[in-house]
């Protein structure tokens, strides 16, 4: 297995595979003193690197992963976004969330119809705008470390990089459980919803990568996904080594709990149980402390994104993410978490029951500026 490298300092390396019947593009996150968070830089460099393979006839599937044992992506770079949001004074625009956000939902929405195999390879933690990454890839690989979460309730933006798109498909109810809890789930719970195909374990990546830059592609591209499914699944982990999946397990209880008519009863629900399972209580209490605004939206794009193409849901969420930096919360729950450190964000409302039809709607218009994803 032969490879021609790029620039190995950069936050995002680039390499081809050349395999005896063909060649793989292989993309590796590379930033990980900041758990591979996706700065625009890194955003930049996948979607150019990913356009050209996507065009190149020679290219014939793309491997996406990153250089930390501990995350795949840990998210975006809030604290960039936070900066902005600081220097943006009221009533202005805020030009970097504009730019980083309509480069990233872009930069998803390829993955999404890329129209080859794209292989990610899903270890550790997967967050936000990793697991945006991740489910975008036409085949999703978990190790037995990953660790996923849409945790935006936290810090008052909402589960964005089409979390509206695939939250809403997800099983019954689980999906808004998961967008208004930030509730971690592990690589069962990511097989059992969507969100991984296979479990491999982490210390056979080499190998895993070998074998498939060995294939013998057929004449066929329509073939190439098949093949590659093929090739994973002998060295997929078998099924009673991997952990319990507390989805699964609590699945009936997660569909009772969002099973009311109106946002205002789910959360009482939720932050009104009393268990003594470890998992279930930790989602509960996080939705307590959590960001009513965040929780608002979830409610509003888990329904309104059930509906909705692939394409409209990322220009919806584009709308939507503007406009969280240009209202407040999302800047005060950066602050609380990761600026201040101090855990205690003040949010503008106390509870979902104070958040007006004329307020949240403010999120769905156009920020008066072109829309970047107009053309998708």
């Amino acid at each position: 297995m032969d490879s021609t490298v790029s620039d190995s300092t950069a936050p995002v390396t680039f390499e081809v595979l050349e395999g005896r019947h063909g060649r793989i593009g292989r993309a590796t996150l590379n930033a990980p003193k900041s758990l591979n968070s996706l700065s625009l830089e890194m955003i930049d460099l996948l979607e150019g690197q990913l356009s050209a393979w996507q065009g190149d006839d020679t290219i014939q599937a793309v491997w996406l992963d990153a250089n930390s044992d501990k995350a795949f992506c840990a998210g975006g770079d809030i604290v960039r976004l936070y900066e902005s949001m600081v220097a943006t004074p009221q009533g202005e625009r805020n030009r970097h969330a504009e730019a980083f956000f309509g480069r990233e939902y872009q930069l998803d929405h390829r993955l999404h119809t890329f129209g080859k195999p794209l292989i990610c390879w899903g270890n550790g933690i997967i967050m936000g705008g990793g697991l945006g990454l991740l489910a975008g890839a036409s085949h999703k690989v978990l190790t037995e470390t990953a660790r996923i979460a849409m945790p935006e309730i936290t810090i008052g933006l909402f589960p964005d990089v089409g979390g509206s798109y695939f939250l809403s498909r997800m099983p019954g109810k689980v999906g808004l459980f998961l967008g208004l809890t930030g509730a971690n789930i592990n690589v069962s719970d990511g097989l059992a919803i969507g969100l991984g195909d296979v479990a491999i374990a982490h210390e056979s990546k080499a190998v895993v990568m070998s074998a498939l830059s060995e294939l013998n592609w057929d004449s066929d591209p329509q073939r190439h996904d098949s093949q590659v499914s093929e090739a994973l699944a002998g060295f997929a982990l078998a099924a009673d080594t991997l952990p319990q999946s507390p989805v699964s397990e609590h699945r009936d209880e997660i569909d009772r709990l969002c099973g009311g008519d109106d946002l205002s009863q789910v959360v009482e629900a939720i932050t009104g149980l009393d268990s003594d399972d470890r998992w279930l209580s930790k989602a509960a209490a996080t939705l307590a402390r959590g960001c009513p605004q965040t929780a608002a939206l979830v409610w509003e794009n888990w329904h309104r994104g059930a509906d909705m193409t692939l394409a409209d849901v990322f220009r919806m969420e584009w709308r939507v993410a503007v406009q969280c930096a240009l209202h407040g919360d999302f800047q005060e729950g950066v602050r609380a978490l990761l600026i201040d450190k101090d855990g205690q964000p003040r949010f503008k409302h106390r509870s979902v029951s104070d958040i007006t039809p004329a307020y949240l709607a403010e999120f769905y218009q156009l920020p008066g500026v072109p829309d970047p994803l107009a053309d998708l």
